[in-house]
């Protein structure tokens, strides 16, 4: 498995990364579910029905309208 970091402006604008793990490079939607999950613990399991099939990425999109949250990089971890 390879380690990749998502990097991200947190709800207070203030730059910050998560380190994931996979072997291809994690989608933007991957990446925000991760992020939900370590931000937002209670929140992980919420319904994006509103947003499923309107949207390409309703997690990432979520994240950004509700809580300022927005994925700037994502790469590898040399």
């Amino acid at each position: 498995m390879k380690a990749w970091e998502v990097i991200f402006a947190d709800q207070k604008g203030e730059p910050a990364s998560l380190r994931l793990n996979a072997e291809q490079c994690p989608s933007e939607e991957d990446a925000a579910r991760a992020i939900r999950s370590h931000l937002f613990p209670v929140m992980d399991e919420l319904d994006l029905n509103d947003f499923q099939d309107r949207s390409r990425s309703p997690t990432a999109r979520w994240l950004k309208e509700q809580s300022g949250v927005v994925i700037t990089a994502i790469h590898e971890v040399p």
